[in-house]
């Protein structure tokens, strides 16, 4: 698919990977009685990191070697954020077809009794985006970046 390999499209192509990694995690465990255990969603975060990190190399390889600290920042983020929104729609289309799900959360949860898919589903892309924004931070300071103030000439 052209879409998936366009070098203009880095963050849009791994965000859509993402999503498609958190969604199918997420009906494997609904599938197997595991979406109540929060201890599971740490895995969520693999998956992230996976993305944005795999986003991160696809970009510096398709700018010759180069990656800009504050251009790595932008796409890392965007990507992330891309993921979870997409995932956190999918959540709300899925808790407002499945009333079970919902009425679990409103049970067993801290904060249950104020959840509603509207709730629930911005608080997941939140979630996904301040994760993103931590994850993309680390990882490009893991990832070799150009200096910011190298000397022109």
């Amino acid at each position: 698919m052209r879409f998936f390999n366009d070098p203009d499209r880095i963050p849009q192509s791994y965000g859509v990977r993402i999503a498609i990694g958190l969604i199918a995690y997420f009906v494997v465990m609904y599938f197997l009685d595991l979406a109540h255990e929060v201890e599971l969603r740490l895995l969520n975060l693999l998956i992230l990191v996976t993305g944005v990190y795999l986003a991160l190399k696809r970009f510096r390889e398709t700018n010759g070697n180069n990656l800009n600290y504050f251009r790595a920042l932008v796409t890392g983020v965007s990507t992330a954020a891309i993921g979870a929104l997409i995932f956190s729609s999918f959540l709300f289309l899925f808790m407002t077809v499945d009333e079970t799900l919902m009425s679990s959360i409103r049970q067993n949860e801290p904060m249950g009794r104020f959840m509603n898919p509207y709730i629930a589903s911005c608080v997941v892309a939140l979630e996904g985006i301040f994760s993103g924004l931590l994850v993309t931070f680390i990882l490009i300071n893991y990832v070799s970046t150009d200096e910011v103030n190298q000397p022109q000439g």
